[in-house]
């Protein structure tokens, strides 16, 4: 006869190995910085394959969590304003963070509208002094000039997220840096919001 502690003994190791062995898949699952960089490529090549005939509210609603869960838009919001970030209220950073994030994938929707050929291709991976990753790629476009991007990400949490990237040069961070910091300080928050909602609508009519 077996006895019930026996019993409750291989049902608890059951339990704790079924738990070692899940979070072992989890953590073989964590993407890295490069895979991170990888599937937003594919996804964006994907939306500019179905362009035409999605639209623009198609491919805004096809990159919407495809931005999120590449982007860690909370930090690049706060990076965007700099110092100005902290005289917020809390409303007015979540309200920034959430205008933002509309943006950004609201300019992916715009610039990858349409496929002709189009091939991101990965050059090399490297590691910063302060624990972040670069990984630098191109564009292959037919007939014309490639387009050279670096994406740097950084940490947050058990994975990595896209804080910048730097197109031929250019860094759109540090373009809406100076924009949006002018903006903040010249002429107030509401005046900064109703200017990135202008963008956003302008996006969509283009």
């Amino acid at each position: 006869m077996i006895v019930f502690k026996d019993v409750l003994k291989k049902i608890t190791g059951a339990v704790v190995l079924s738990a070692l062995l899940l979070g072992s898949a989890v953590a073989e699952e964590v993407a890295t910085a490069r895979q991170i960089v990888d599937n937003f490529q594919a996804q964006l090549v994907a939306v500019m394959k179905e362009g035409k005939q999605l639209g623009y509210a198609g491919r805004y609603a096809k990159l919407f969590d495809a931005v999120a869960n590449s982007h860690d838009l909370t930090k690049i919001a706060r990076i965007v304003v700099g110092k100005e970030w902290e005289k917020l209220s809390e409303a007015q950073q979540q309200q920034l963070i959430d205008v933002f994030s509309k943006l950004s994938v609201a300019s992916y929707a715009h610039n990858f509208k349409e496929f002709s050929g189009e091939t991101f291709v990965f050059d090399s991976e490297e590691e910063t002094t302060r624990g972040g990753v670069v990984i630098h790629a191109h564009l292959t476009i037919p007939d014309d000039k490639d387009v050279k991007f670096d994406y740097m990400l950084k940490e947050k949490g058990s994975s990595w997220r896209i804080i910048n990237i730097i197109a031929n040069g250019v860094s759109d961070l540090a373009l809406k840096r100076s924009e949006y910091t002018s903006i903040l300080q010249r002429d107030g928050f509401d005046a900064l919001i109703a200017k990135i909602n202008e963008k956003i609508d302008n996006y969509s009519k283009l």
